[in-house]
């Protein structure tokens, strides 16, 4: 048992520390410099103060990065008390003023008091780097989302016919973009030379793809205003969006390799609807070890998607879903049991009979996904892939 607690408010530049005796009682407050020739010593005069030294800090990632690694390399014990936390239990300590000595003093007193706190352990080079590449895919990815939707609002603008006819998650119709936008050329062409010059680009089913943009052409003969600055831009867009679409194929490559590369990727990639991008996700999130959590209700509980209890008075029996959840691993495990209803019998079935007893279509997925965080927890547990009909026992 810990007989002081060192709680550190975490900044860009500078950590502010504070260490507290069992009863509470302060023994330091510094501030200290983000950087690695103070950290160390601060980790040789806090131990002075007496044995027995438990840390605690609000961040676990980003500016706390560096300190969360020199703390376990010495062989220290760390916790996080979530930054939410911290700013709900400020309120029923003395003063009404926000400084980084009372931030420190709160995480610090915190886990003094409560045993239900997350141990910090330094994750693994795999699951770093997957974490890096992940967190790097989302960027062009959500660039890209917003440059398809306002592709598809200066087409709508102009040539609402064409929008609804054309797939932009596709490269076809992106590549038909960078050549035509305006019925009248569409027109103009002709069928036969649109098809020489979309097969000249390498555009899958070029025949289909002409005739459609050429069958909703013929539907619109009247020139908006602005058409012209329009296409360009609409041009622009479609180049930006491939341009886009290449990045995020390269990035995807990098992440499969380094998946596979994992020790638990077979495992991991065997459940139905877990392909190599879902699976990095999952151990970018949780490094692959479920020791961790303790239990896979804790897992289900951090993924947001097993329900909480609102009782109060008579009122019993009131779930909803968790407000404070893992958005990353939310996704895995309900985009992937989307897919699986698609490719597995099983998952199949499981929903198809969440749906007769009444469940709407969320519910029913939210379900199955809360069914696969056991499926999951089980087969890394015991080490074993999944197999079809295979009974699993939770670790819950």
């Amino acid at each position: 048992m810990a007989q002081n607690w060192a709680g550190t408010d975490t900044g860009k530049t500078q950590h502010h520390c504070v260490v507290l005796t069992a009863q509470g009682e302060r023994l330091l407050s510094r501030r200290v410099l983000n950087d690695e020739p103070e950290l160390p010593a601060l980790l040789a005069d806090v131990p002075a103060l007496g044995p027995g030294v438990a840390w605690a800090v609000d961040v676990a990632d980003g500016m706390a990065a560096l300190w969360i690694n020199v703390l376990p390399n010495h062989g220290q014990h760390l916790v996080c008390t979530p930054g939410l936390a911290v700013n709900r239990a400020s309120a029923g300590y003395r003063g009404m003023g926000k400084t980084d000595a009372k931030d420190a003093t709160v995480i610090a007193d915190q886990p003094r008091m409560r045993r239900d706190l997350t141990v910090l352990l330094p994750d693994d080079e795999h699951a770093i780097e997957l974490r890096v590449l992940t967190s790097r895919r989302t960027g062009p990815n959500a660039d890209r989302t917003r440059r398809v939707n306002r592709l598809r609002g200066q087409l709508i603008d102009v040539f609402p016919a064409l929008e609804r006819a054309l797939d932009l998650g596709n490269v076809g119709p992106l590549i038909l973009l960078t050549g035509y936008q305006t019925p009248a050329a569409l027109r103009r062409t002709g069928r036969s030379r649109l098809e020489t010059w979309l097969r000249n680009r390498k555009v899958c089913s070029p025949e289909g793809l002409a005739e459609a943009v050429l069958e909703a052409a013929e539907r619109q003969h009247t020139a908006v205003p602005g058409e012209k600055i329009t296409a360009q831009v609409s041009h622009t867009l479609a180049k930006e969006v491939m341009s886009l679409n290449e990045q995020i194929a390269e990035i995807d490559k990098l992440i499969a390799v380094r998946f596979r590369d994992h020790g638990l990727a077979d495992v991991i990639a065997s459940m139905p609807g877990i392909g190599p991008l879902l699976g990095a996700e999952f151990l970018a999130a949780t490094a692959g070890d479920m020791s961790r959590y303790g239990t896979a209700d804790r897992l289900a509980s951090l993924a947001g998607v097993s329900p909480l209890p609102r009782d109060s008075g008579n009122v019993s029996g009131n779930l909803h879903r968790p407000r404070r959840y893992h958005r990353g691993l939310q996704r895995v495990f309900c985009t992937s049991a989307l897919i699986s209803i698609r490719s597995c019998d099983d998952s199949r079935r499981f929903y198809e009979r969440k749906r007769s007893e009444g469940k709407r279509h969320t519910q029913a997925v939210l379900a199955l996904a809360r069914r696969r965080v056991n499926v999951l927890w089980a087969l890394i547990r015991d080490g074993q892939c999944y197999q079809t009909n295979l009974r699993v026992t939770s670790a819950a």
